[in-house]
């Protein structure tokens, strides 16, 4: 299959005064006019039909396809079968974020990203997600929660390439994968009327997924660059809802955006490897953005400087679990990878004293980063 081209670039919105007031007031107005300013692309237009979508899926990935169906029925063992129609829909929105991600940006197209791609879905479907219904069991969260951060794991990196500008310090990327979300809503039969909740919730998690950047880099479109550079927006969005009259509403959408926020970083809670390979993809996606060749001696000095400051900033400064429930089920395991960070530098810096050297690439970089991460 052919890739899908890149969207034309969205305009710039400002943090003025209005739009601050209206984010303040209404999240659901905001999220819901997103259509005008992120309309289709290319590839969503390509990838409109479901049932194309469900054919493809289960011919390219039986096994998810299985999984998916595995999942789903001990789902309905634990809730009850009343919510199949609920599931069905959310089996059929699944199934097209997923195409779409593995086709816009991944490994069915020919616009690789080497983090943001349907692997980086599947860690948090297949992986984090099944680990907190494993380690909790499904009543650690009720009916609407498990399908609402099920998609959030196949929707929030949906687009990748839009020119950042933030807004109420929420990406572009993010408010146009916003957009695309509920135009899949829609596709496979929610309402924005009678299931209005359930779209804002998820908008306000995919919203909470941005990272608080203030990019300093060359190339201010570099997504890669800018996701490393700062923290989760969840919980400074969380304060800022937290000025308006606390509700059950409330309560519960504050709640998603935390725990989807922790599912979406916990590769700092996870094997020391599988944190290792999601540092090494997310460089190679970084330095793919910024036009520098891994094979050539311009990206030996920003891989080595990422996959050391880089990494420990990151794992020591900018990421903290921020729900009850991401503490508990990744927290201990990101204790235990502490040690192993500042070795992982140490041994870096060992072998690179002087940073890099002259004629060294960034692949040489990569290949004594992961040869000490499997020691």
């Amino acid at each position: 299959m052919q890739g899908c081209p890149t969207a034309n670039a969205s305009p710039i919105l400002m943090n003025n005064s209005s739009h601050r007031a209206q984010m303040v007031v209404d999240f659901a107005t905001a999220f819901l006019s997103l259509d005008d300013e992120f309309p289709p692309d290319a590839c969503e237009r390509a990838r409109a039909s479901l049932e194309e979508a469900v054919a493809e899926l289960r011919q390219r990935r039986p096994d998810l396809f299985a999984v998916m169906n595995e999942v789903g029925q001990a789902y309905l063992a634990a809730f009850g079968r009343e919510y199949a129609p609920l599931l069905q829909r959310t089996f059929d929105a699944l199934a097209l974020s997923f195409v779409r991600m593995a086709t816009r940006h991944g490994t069915w197209g020919d616009d690789l990203h080497e983090y943001h791609n349907e692997h980086h879905s599947l860690e948090l479907l297949n992986g984090r997600l099944a680990r907190i219904r494993l380690q909790l069991g499904w009543r650690a969260l009720d009916v609407r929660e498990w399908l609402l951060l099920a998609l959030f794991a196949t929707c929030h990196d949906l687009r990748q390439r839009e020119p950042v500008a933030f807004w109420w310090d929420i990406g572009a990327n993010e408010r146009a994968s916003i957009a695309e979300t509920f135009r899949i809503l829609d596709r496979v039969g929610f309402s924005r009327v009678q299931d209005r909740e359930f779209y804002v919730t998820l908008g306000l998690m995919i919203a909470g997924s941005t990272f608080d950047a203030r990019p300093a880099a060359p190339n201010p479109f570099n997504t890669a660059e800018v996701a490393s550079s700062g923290g989760s927006l969840a919980p400074k969005l969380v304060a800022q809802l937290g000025s308006a009259r606390p509700n059950d509403a409330l309560q519960r959408r504050t709640q998603m955006m935390l725990i989807a926020a922790d599912l979406d970083t916990a590769n700092v809670g996870e094997p020391f490897a599988s944190l290792a390979g999601s540092a090494v993809r997310l460089v190679q996606e970084r330095e793919k953005r910024a036009g520098r060749a891994l094979n050539a001696s311009e990206s030996a000095r920003p891989v080595f400087e990422f996959l050391t400051d880089g990494q420990e900033r990151y794992f020591f400064e900018l990421h903290r679990f921020v729900s009850a429930l991401g503490t508990e089920v990744f927290g201990a395991a990101k204790r235990s990878n502490e040690s192993r960070v500042r070795e992982q530098s140490r041994r870096m810096r060992e072998r690179f004293p002087q940073g890099t050297l002259p004629g060294q690439t960034g692949q040489q970089v990569i290949d004594a980063f992961l040869e000490f991460a499997a020691l």
